[in-house]
């Protein structure tokens, strides 16, 4: 048995859960979420206890590799309908920024054009503004919803339109990530 699938989920105050064959709807204070599982699995939702419980049909390796990973979405959408996840991103180097102008997030990240990209429905992109911030530090933001997926997917995708090179660390990057930073090429007659 899985010992993730096997373990209960507890509905937070706040949150609506809805059973419809096998489509599990989930409704809180930052957003609605659906999703619809496999078959193999059986979900239950009791709301008298206030808790959703995952099994599994048969023994099969496939139906035991599903388990925890079923429970894990939906606790994943739980947690995300209640509180919402967000990614902090922070851009460095010279004449690097972002904007956002509606839905479209423009990011300039030292190429001949800048990378625009459309937010998501269901996405929220806050940047913070230059005042607010030194001229030393870097132009952040944040990418805000109920979706862990959707939320992680957008922030891969603007990180990958210039990740962080190791030699000057310039680039877009996750808030706290270590950019391991390698010395540049040395003279060739500095060391004669």
């Amino acid at each position: 048995m899985s010992r993730i699938g096997k373990k209960p989920i507890p509905i937070p105050d706040g949150v609506k859960v809805s059973l419809s064959g096998t489509t599990i709807s989930v409704e809180g204070p930052v957003g609605k979420l659906a999703w619809t599982f496999r078959p193999e699995m059986t979900v239950q939702v009791d709301t008298g206890a206030k808790l959703v419980v995952v099994t599994r049909k048969g023994d099969e390796r496939l139906d035991r590799a599903l388990h925890g990973l079923t429970r894990s979405l939906i606790a994943n959408m739980l947690q995300g309908c209640l509180q919402g996840y967000m990614r902090a991103l922070e851009v460095y180097g010279v004449g690097y920024g972002v904007q956002l102008q509606g839905k479209k997030f423009t990011v300039n990240c030292g190429k001949s054009h800048p990378v625009v990209f459309d937010v998501p429905a269901g996405l929220v992109v806050e940047v913070q503004t230059p005042q607010a911030r030194g001229e030393t530090e870097p132009a952040r933001f944040t990418v805000k919803g109920a979706d862990k997926q959707a939320v992680g997917e957008f922030a891969a995708r603007v990180r990958k339109s210039r990740p962080p090179e190791p030699y000057k660390g310039k680039g877009i990057r996750y808030t706290g990530e270590y950019v391991r930073r390698k010395v540049g090429k040395a003279f060739a007659g500095a060391g004669a």
